[in-house]
């Protein structure tokens, strides 16, 4: 498998669980003032899967120019 097929299969994977933490967020919002300890947690981790997932196709522009 090339550079470039190893990074779209793993934006294919970041991407899925970007959208996972974000609807995680979301879920967490709508049910506020429920369960507002775990804002940062939630935060923390939908912030950590969308740098992630940036970083990753950054990456991958970067091989597709190469």
């Amino acid at each position: 498998m090339s550079d470039v097929e190893t990074l779209k299969a793993e934006i294919k994977k970041l991407s899925s669980r970007a959208i996972s933490a974000k609807m995680n967020l979301h879920d967490l919002s709508e049910e506020l003032p429920i369960n507002w300890e775990t804002i940062p947690a939630v935060a923390q981790e939908t912030f950590i899967a969308y740098r992630e997932l940036t970083e990753a196709r950054a990456k991958l522009k970067q091989a597709e120019k190469a």
